[in-house]
């Protein structure tokens, strides 16, 4: 039964114009004082949610991005700051991407923001898919073997220090502690000081491939997962459910279909499916200019990322539209009981699944993220939440 609500914003700061006839994406570029805006846009968003009643607002890590889609490059420092002007929302981070950090430095702050936070602050971790980001921090993207080698490494080390407890680690990239003198012995282990208050730590990682090595590190650490973007359209989404759950079986957890996973979504909400459509467009194309060429939201071509770059090829070029989604069930389209029945038909063929993450397109307005928040809290979320009690007091 779903029953947590959240949304994902990964910082993009309003842009002047939306949609693939309008400015190439390589092509924008904004003043400072423009792409720092993303933290007081942070903010309102976080206060409303707060206000709301919303669960989560998960926050992206990303760097360097003068295109001002996704410009939070501290998701731990901002939560700590978020935590001190709400009242009781969760700041997740989607996701800290584990071979851009040492995993010291990375479990310090998370320990630093869970305290400071009263367990405010969720854990994520992720692989990147920004070369520009990854291999400007010195490590691997471009060889996928070693992202994963390094990124399954990292986060080994990072429930190791977790604990608190005196640990070493002795791997192909770190070396935890180094055998070095030390105020009269030599260094054999190592503590993480603070550690976590709160054991064992809530830990996310997004759901792409859906390989079975990638399931079964989650399931060694018990890590929930996200399955999101163009992984939320058709088949991919019971596919990675099942070998989610199969990997959690082999260690001798038993999940429900849905258990431990989070599904996301983009929607807009407005008097008609049709007229939502229309209006989202422009955002959903600007999502598409970003991150299809990334091979995140779904294959295209080579000619079609090409005439992504170029407003002029896009019109002679068919390419993936918000009709697409909408159809293939990743964008949630029209009035909130449309929205409703779609969620309640997800609802029902994972029993096991509590939450959502329900995101405008990356490149909506400010305004349009609020009012469509303030709908969907005002006439979606209740349908749900009126009818988890009797289920909640049946059950009791």
């Amino acid at each position: 039964m779903i029953t947590k609500f959240t949304t994902v914003y990964a910082g993009h700061v309003d842009l002047p114009d939306r949609g693939q006839d309008c400015t190439p994406a390589n092509e924008r570029r904004y003043s400072n004082e423009h792409l720092a805006s993303v933290f007081e846009k942070t903010e309102a968003i976080a206060k409303k949610m707060d206000a709301l009643g919303y669960d989560t607002i998960w926050l992206a890590e990303h760097h360097f991005q003068h295109e001002g889609y996704e410009c939070i490059p501290n998701d731990l420092m901002l939560a700590v700051h978020l935590a001190h002007v709400t009242k009781q929302i969760k700041i997740g981070c989607a996701f800290n991407i584990a071979p851009m950090w040492h995993p010291l430095r990375l479990a310090e702050d998370f320990a630093t923001a869970d305290i400071l936070t009263g367990g405010r602050t969720i854990f994520g971790v992720g692989r990147g898919y920004h070369t520009r980001e990854v291999e400007t921090f010195g490590s691997p993207l471009i060889d996928q073997n070693a992202n994963r080698e390094m990124f399954e490494e990292g986060v080994d080390v990072l429930f190791k220090a977790f604990e608190g407890k005196p640990f070493s680690h002795k791997g192909k990239y770190w070396t935890i502690p180094p055998e070095v003198p030390y105020r009269g012995y030599t260094l054999k282990e190592i503590t993480l000081i603070p550690a976590p208050s709160r054991l064992p730590v809530e830990c996310w990682q997004p759901i792409q491939s859906g390989s079975d090595r990638a399931f079964d590190f989650m399931a060694k650490h018990g890590i929930s997962g996200v399955i999101g973007g163009g992984s939320a359209e058709g088949g991919a989404v019971e596919r990675h459910m099942i070998g989610f759950q199969a990997a959690y079986a082999r260690r001798g957890v038993n999940l429900e279909l849905g258990e431990r996973l989070a599904l996301g979504y983009q929607f807009h909400i407005a008097k008609s499916r049709e007229q939502a459509i229309r209006e989202a467009a422009p955002h959903y194309e600007e999502n598409m200019k970003m991150f299809g060429e990334l091979r995140l939201v779904r294959a295209l071509s080579d000619e079609q990322i090409a005439a992504m770059r170029d407003p002029q090829l896009a019109a002679t070029t068919k390419l993936p539209t918000i009709e697409d989604a909408t159809k293939a069930g990743g964008f949630l389209a029209g009035r909130p009981e449309d929205i409703v029945e779609q969620l309640k038909a997800v609802e029902k063929r994972y029993p096991g699944l509590d939450r959502v993450i329900c995101a405008t397109p990356l490149g909506t307005p400010l305004a349009v993220q609020l009012e469509d928040l303030d709908r969907f809290a005002a006439e979606v979320i209740p349908a749900f939440r009126n009818a988890a009690a009797p289920a909640r007091a049946a059950a009791e």
